[in-house]
């Protein structure tokens, strides 16, 4: 058995090693974060019961991530995804602005409900065969729509897994986030519309001619697409309405309960396999986030954290405001070289640490059930849902969906590097988190005690 210190070190070394290895692209993300869980088992630093911990922390993130991934999986062979493309085409008139403008209708409401990266693989197609039209280069908009994409998933509780992190940490309720949150979502989001023309300064420009007898492509089976939707609109329902029912149905157990919708659907209509449908699951997504948490409750066990929220409270007192902006600036960072979900579960722990030591709340604060949180905490939590979900679009490591569309540009034959990513996502983030700090002041100055 490793000694205390002997621990902190590993769990430090595998942490920095995984980094690394995924930074530099030394090997595959998931695999190198799978080797770094393997070597703290194999050394006894990971226990059974750590590895019992990570699936209460993690089961609901995966739980959304999933059903979300399998309703949107099942509208495929409907044909809707052509039929939009189709109209997306005609509705930028063969302009490079339109183009651009356009993505933030055709990504921002599915991304409100649906997880971003499946989002970004199913629109993929779209975009790029709207781009190969307008005879631009398609690296600029799938970056943007992975940006779109994490933004978009703070209009909702439900569209962003971090975010639902931090909001079920808490006790928040769909409704409740609505009222309070998503405001500063939609912000975030038209924060980036006045970016465009700089950052895409050729693509803004263009203008090109459309052939004369282009049409909408029409829907392969109109029927399925019909009760597929409607699938889609009963989760919605249930996210809104579900805290209000007698057993109170939770938003992961939603997403189960649509994915099993969406897989009941696909075998009484025998247009595919259900097999067929689970295969298309980004499992090696949903694996790598598995890991991730792993690896956070590690690192949890060196003491760190806890340090950090004495910390806290040694530095900043008890002044809300600073520590709010601290935790913005210091989550947003860490989110762009980590994937948020992991990077929020850890950072949870430290600011409730800080807030039993700074006696805002019992002790008690610190057991997960605990959802008594006195509103004029709220600013503190709503940090980072910003922090951590707009965090994650500076870099291409930061985000699943960042993940997913810079493999999918990669496929197609174009190469993004992780500076490439980085003259789009930093300057974006930046000012994301700008604007988010000033919504989080005025929770404060307008909503505090």
């Amino acid at each position: 058995m490793l000694s205390e210190n002997m621990q902190n070190i590993v769990i430090i070394a595998v942490f920095v090693g995984v980094i690394t290895a995924i930074v530099f692209d030394l090997v595959d993300m998931l695999v190198a974060a799978l080797v770094g869980v393997c070597v703290l088992i194999i050394t006894g630093i990971l226990t059974q019961q750590d590895l019992l911990n990570v699936t209460q922390t993690a089961r609901g993130p995966i739980a959304l991530l999933f059903g979300g991934m399998v309703v949107a999986r099942v509208l495929v062979p409907t044909g809707i995804f052509e039929y939009v493309g189709s109209r997306y085409l005609l509705a930028t008139q063969g302009s490079g602005k339109r183009f651009l403008l356009s993505l933030f209708l055709l990504v921002g409401p599915l991304c409100a409900i649906l997880p971003n990266a499946t989002t970004v693989i199913l629109l993929a197609p779209i975009i790029i065969r709207v781009a190969l039209a307008l005879e631009v280069d398609f690296v600029g908009p799938m970056v943007i729509t992975a940006i779109i994409s994490n933004s978009a998933g703070l209009l909702t509780l439900v569209g962003d897994p971090a975010t639902f992190l931090v909001g079920s940490s808490i006790g928040m309720t769909f409704n409740e986030y609505l009222r309070n949150v998503s405001l500063g979502g939609l912000i975030s989001v038209l924060t980036l519309v006045p970016l465009l023309p700089w950052l895409f300064k050729d693509l803004w420009r263009v203008k090109r001619s459309l052939p004369a007898d282009l049409k909408a492509t029409p829907l392969e089976r109109p029927l399925l697409c019909l009760f597929a939707l409607l699938i889609l609109a009963f989760m919605v329902l249930l996210f809104l309405f579900g805290d209000l029912l007698p057993t109170k149905v939770a938003p992961p157990a939603v997403a189960i309960i649509g994915a099993t919708l969406a897989l009941l659907l696909i075998y009484e209509s025998k247009v595919e396999p259900v097999t067929k449908v689970l295969q298309d699951v980004d499992w090696r997504t949903l694996l790598f986030i598995i890991a991730l948490f792993c690896l956070v409750e590690a690192f949890t066990k060196t003491g760190i954290l806890q340090s950090m929220s004495q910390n806290l409270y040694t530095w900043f007192g008890t002044n809300l405001i600073l520590i709010s902006l601290v935790i913005l600036a210091v989550v947003g960072f860490s989110s762009s070289l980590l994937a948020n979900i992991p990077v929020v579960a850890a950072m949870l722990l430290m600011v409730k640490g800080y807030l039993v030591t700074a006696e805002f709340v019992p002790e008690q604060a610190l057991v997960a059930a605990f959802v008594n949180w006195p509103p004029h905490l709220l600013p503190v939590f709503v940090a980072m849902m910003f922090a951590g979900t707009l965090g994650g679009n500076a870099t291409l490591i930061g985000a699943s969906a960042n993940v997913v569309a810079v493999g999918i540009c990669a496929s197609h034959g174009k190469r993004v590097s992780f500076l490439t990513f980085m003259r789009y996502g930093v300057p974006l983030t930046i000012c994301q988190l700008v604007v988010s700090a000033l919504y989080v002041l005025a929770m404060f100055y307008v909503g505090g005690p």
